[in-house]
C-alpha cells in the first residue's frame, strides 16, 4: 500500500482541529480513480449464455440535468430537435404527470439511487464544493439500487455526473459516498473536482487527466461512447446502467454548428426557443439514439428497458409555461419532468399515461424486473405494470420536502393527492391549495374554497414532516427538558459578544435570547450561538437595520460560510423589535436551525444549515471547547435534550 499526502482544504485542517482529527494523509489503493475519470471498466464482462427474453432484463436510465418538461419534442415544444427520444415515446409510454423527487440535483439523484424521499437519505438540497461548512454525502448504509440487483446477477454502471460527496480530495474510492461506496462496478467520467456550473468541452476541468479521445471532443458524445461500450461489453448478462449526463445544466455551451442552425431558426431566442440549449439537447438526443441502435445491434433491445427522464424541472421560467415557476421551486414547473419509457416488445407503444411516477419509483421497479426484493423503507413503487399496460398503480399521493432557501423560493413542502396540491411555507405553516385538473398552472389558491381537501391534505403533509423530523425542534418544546448551567457571563474580547462559564453540555441544545429590550437599547445587531474564542465562534445574528437573520461560522479566523443558502433572501421580512420577540437557536450535532418569534408567542423556522465540515456537538471534544455566547446575558435561555 502507498500513501499520498492530501491538499490541505477545509476538512482536512479545520475539522481535524476541532475534533482533534489526527494527519492528513490518505491510502492509496488500486486504480478507482483512474477507473472513475477514464472510463476503463472496473470489472470485465463475465461470459454468459444469451438470455431468453424478458429473464432479468437490463434497465437503463438516461437523465438529463435541468431538462425542462415541455422541452422535448413529443411533450409539444416545436423548437427542440429531439427526433431520438421522440421516437421512443411513439413507441413506449410517454407519462406526463410524472415528477422529479425534489426540484434540485443532489435530492433527485439520491432519491434515484435508494428509492426513497430525499428526506430520508439526508440530501435535501444540492450538495456544496470543499469551501462550504458541511461535509454531507448519500451514505452508503442506505441500500441502493446496486446492493438490490447485484445478487440477481446485474452488472451495475455509473457513467456521468454523480454529485452526492461533498470531499474532492484524496482517492476516489476513499471519499465519502462515492459511487462504489454504493455498490457500483464501474463508475466512468464521475466528477473528481466540483462540477459548478459545468464543463463541456476536453479539457474537462473537473476530471482531470481525462483526455479528449477527438479534437475538441464534447463531453455529452463521450457519455455516449462509454455507455456503447458498456453495453457492449455486458450483452451477454443482465445490467443496470445510469448514463447521468451533466448537460443541459445551467451555464449552456453547445457545438458551434448546432448553436448556428438553431440561431437560424425562426423564433429562436423566443420563450422555449433557446437556441444553445436546443443545441446541447440535440447532442443528448443523438446520444439516446446511439443507445438504442446499439441495442437493437446487440439483438438485445426486446430485453431492455429503457427510461429517458430529468433531475427536477427547468431554469427558464418563461419556458415552463403555462406551468407556474422553475428549479428550486416547488410549483409544477420546478418539479415536474419528462419521463418516457422504451421496452420493446414489452411496452404497448404509442402510449400516454397520467399515473403519477417519481424519481423513487426507479429502484423498486429494477427491483421487480430483476425479480429481487426491495429494501424496508422504500418509497417508491413498481411502475413496471403501468409500462407493460397491464394495471395501473394504485398510488394517488406523493410528497416533497425542499427546507432551504435558494432564490427567492423560501423552505417549503407539498403533497399532492389525487389532482389536488398542497405547497406549504414551512416558516409560517400557511398552506396554498391547487386543483391541478382544473388549474395546472396553480394560478388559483382555492385553499378557502376548498376548507375539508386543505385539510386532509394538510393533515397528510404534517404527518410526512413527521417522519422526516428535518428540523432540530424549536426551543421551548418539550425535546428539551433540562434547564443548562451557564456560570454567568463574561464579555469575550474583540467579539461584541458575552460567553458564559460553563461549557456546552449536551450534543443537542437550544438557545434563546430576548431581543425587544436590546433592540430599544439601540444594539442593531444581536447575536446567539457558542463560541472557543474570537477567531472560533458560530451565531445567529439579527440585523434590525436589514429586518433579517443570517448566520456566521468562524474557524481560526476564518470564515467558513462558502456555498451558504442565501438566506439574505430573509431581508425586510424579519421584524424581532416587537414585545416579547425572541431570537432562537436549536443544534442537533452538526445540524442548526434558526427561529424567529416576532411577539406572537410562536416560533418561525426562517432556515437550517449544517457545519459538519467543522464541528459537530455530538463530539465531546467540541463541545468541551465551546461555551454559550450572546450579545447579552440578559434575557438568554439554553436548555438540553
Amino acid at each position: 500500500m502507498t500513501t499520498t499526502a492530501v491538499p490541505a482544504t477545509r476538512r482536512t485542517v479545520l475539522r481535524g482541529a476541532a475534533v482533534g482529527c489526527a494527519g492528513a494523509l490518505t491510502p492509496v489503493v488500486g486504480a478507482g480513480l483512474a477507473e472513475a475519470v477514464t472510463g476503463t471498466p472496473a470489472t470485465a464482462a463475465r461470459p454468459t449464455a444469451a438470455r431468453p427474453a424478458v429473464d432479468r432484463p437490463n434497465v437503463i436510465v438516461v437523465s438529463i440535468d435541468d431538462l425542462g418538461w415541455d422541452e422535448l419534442g413529443c411533450y409539444g415544444n416545436r423548437f427542440n430537435e429531439t427526433p431520438h427520444i421522440d421516437r421512443l415515446a411513439r413507441e413506449g409510454v410517454r407519462f406526463t404527470q410524472a415528477y422529479a423527487a425534489a426540484p434540485l440535483c443532489s435530492p433527485t439523484r439520491a432519491a434515484l439511487v435508494t428509492g426513497r424521499y430525499p428526506g430520508r437519505t439526508g440530501i435535501t438540497d444540492y450538495l456544496r464544493g470543499e469551501g462550504a461548512a458541511s461535509d454531507l454525502h448519500l451514505s452508503p448504509r442506505i441500500p441502493g439500487i446496486p446492493s438490490v440487483l447485484k445478487p440477481r446477477g446485474y452488472t451495475t454502471g455509473h457513467i456521468g455526473k454523480w454529485h452526492l460527496t461533498e470531499t474532492y480530495h484524496g482517492h476516489y474510492r476513499s471519499r465519502p459516498g462515492n459511487p462504489y461506496a454504493h455498490g457500483f462496478d464501474e463508475v466512468i467520467l464521475s466528477e473528481h473536482r466540483y462540477i459548478g456550473g459545468g464543463d463541456y468541452f476536453a479539457p474537462y476541468e473537473f476530471l482531470p487527466g481525462v483526455p479528449g479521445r477527438t479534437s475538441h471532443e464534447y463531453l455529452t458524445d463521450r457519455l455516449a461512447l462509454e455507455a456503447v461500450g458498456f453495453i457492449r461489453r455486458h450483452r451477454n448478462q443482465p445490467f443496470f446502467l445510469h448514463v447521468a449526463n451533466y448537460a443541459v445544466h445551467t451555464k449552456l455551451r453547445g457545438k458551434s454548428a448546432l448553436v448556428e442552425k438553431y440561431r437560424a431558426k425562426p423564433g429562436a431566442g423566443g420563450p422555449g426557443a433557446r437556441p444553445t440549449l436546443a443545441a446541447m439537447l440535440e447532442s443528448v438526443d443523438t446520444q439516446v439514439g446511439r443507445i438504442v441502435r446499439t441495442l437493437k445491434d446487440l439483438g438485445i433491445a426486446r430485453n431492455t428497458l429503457l427510461l429517458v427522464t430529468s433531475d427536477n424541472g427547468g431554469q427558464n421560467r418563461p419556458a415552463n409555461r403555462p406551468l407556474r415557476g422553475g428549479k428550486g421551486e416547488l410549483y409544477e414547473a420546478g418539479i415536474r419532468v419528462p419521463l418516457v419509457a422504451w421496452w420493446p416488445g414489452q411496452a404497448p407503444g404509442g402510449r400516454v399515461t397520467s399515473e403519477l411516477a417519481s424519481t423513487i419509483d426507479i429502484l423498486p421497479t429494477a427491483a421487480a424486473l430483476a425479480h429481487g426484493t426491495t429494501p424496508k423503507g422504500v418509497d417508491g413503487i413498481d411502475l413496471s405494470p403501468v409500462i407493460r399496460a397491464k394495471a395501473p398503480s394504485g398510488r394517488d399521493t406523493l410528497f416533497w420536502a425542499y427546507p432551504h432557501h435558494i432564490g427567492g423560493w423560501h423552505p417549503s413542502a407539498a403533497v399532492r393527492q389525487g389532482g389536488f396540491k398542497v405547497v406549504r411555507r414551512l416558516r409560517t405553516g400557511r398552506d396554498e391549495l391547487y386543483d391541478l385538473v382544473a388549474d395546472p398552472a396553480e394560478t388559483t389558491d382555492i385553499a378557502k374554497r376548498a376548507p375539508e381537501t386543505r385539510k386532509r391534505l394538510s393533515a397528510l403533509l404534517t404527518e410526512h414532516l413527521d417522519e422526516l423530523d428535518l428540523f432540530a425542534p424549536p426551543p421551548g418544546s418539550v425535546d428539551y427538558a433540562r434547564v443548562a448551567t451557564t456560570g454567568g457571563f463574561h464579555a469575550l474580547p474583540g467579539t461584541g459578544l458575552r460567553r458564559s462559564t460553563e461549557h456546552v453540555a449536551a450534543g443537542r441544545f437550544a438557545l434563546t435570547i430576548a431581543t425587544s429590550g436590546l433592540v430599544a437599547a439601540g444594539r442593531g445587531e444581536i447575536r446567539l450561538g457558542v463560541a472557543q474564542d474570537a477567531d472560533n465562534l458560530l451565531v445567529v445574528r439579527y440585523s434590525h437595520r436589514r429586518r433579517g437573520v443570517r448566520w456566521e461560522l468562524r474557524h481560526r479566523g476564518r470564515s467558513i460560510t462558502q456555498g451558504a443558502e442565501p438566506v439574505r433572501t430573509l431581508d425586510g421580512t424579519v421584524d424581532l423589535s416587537r414585545p416579547g420577540a425572541r431570537l432562537g437557536m436549536a443544534v442537533r450535532g452538526s445540524q442548526v436551525t434558526a427561529y424567529g418569534d416576532p411577539g406572537t408567542g410562536r416560533w418561525q423556522m426562517l432556515f437550517r444549515f449544517d457545519v459538519g465540515g467543522v464541528l459537530d456537538f455530538d463530539s465531546r471534544t467540541v463541545r468541551s471547547r465551546y461555551r454559550y455566547a450572546a450579545t447579552s446575558g440578559k434575557g438568554f435561555r439554553a436548555r438540553l435534550a
